[in-house]
């Protein structure tokens, strides 16, 4: 895993966001596409960073003049990808390797009713888990797998 780079302004926000929280952050990614900020909790600090019914949360919106999210982070790849999916229950995770380009992508399965969720408005949430998982484990793409009966219908289709 390589280092992960934290500019300066990110690096003033994490430390702005940590004193309106009281939560321990280890990234921050200024995603001006949707006009939010994206923090990496430390394990054990999500309730602190969202605060008794989202008054810490609201409060570092308020101080940031944008949408701020949060994601706790885990060592284990397979949760931290769950993790930037949530609420949303992600069935399974699965990688493969790359060998041309030497990467990794993940691919995840959700419930059918939840595949709109997952994506979010405009892809922001499977966007979302895209830089976390790179910037976090040099994960190069994740992606939703399509249902099976879904995949066994389009090559019927073809076949017809």
């Amino acid at each position: 895993m390589s280092e992960i780079v934290i500019s300066e302004d990110a690096m003033r926000m994490i430390a702005q966001f940590e004193n309106l929280t009281g939560a321990g952050a280890r990234d921050c990614v200024i995603d001006d596409k949707f006009d939010r900020i994206l923090f990496v909790i430390n394990p054990g600090e999500m309730g602190l960073a969202i605060g008794k019914k989202g008054a810490s949360i609201k409060k570092a919106s308020d101080a940031f003049g944008r949408k701020v999210e949060v994601v706790e982070y885990n060592p284990d790849k397979v949760q931290f990808i769950r993790n930037c999916f949530l609420p949303v229950h992600v069935m399974t995770v699965t990688f493969e390797e790359d060998e041309e380009e030497n990467t990794e992508v993940a691919y995840i399965e959700v419930a059918e009713s939840d595949r709109g969720l997952a994506i979010g408005k405009e892809g922001r949430n499977i966007i979302k888990a895209k830089k976390l998982a790179f910037r976090q484990f040099e994960i190069a793409n994740v992606e939703l797998k399509k249902e099976e009966e879904e995949e066994e219908d389009e090559s019927e289709e073809e076949e017809l």
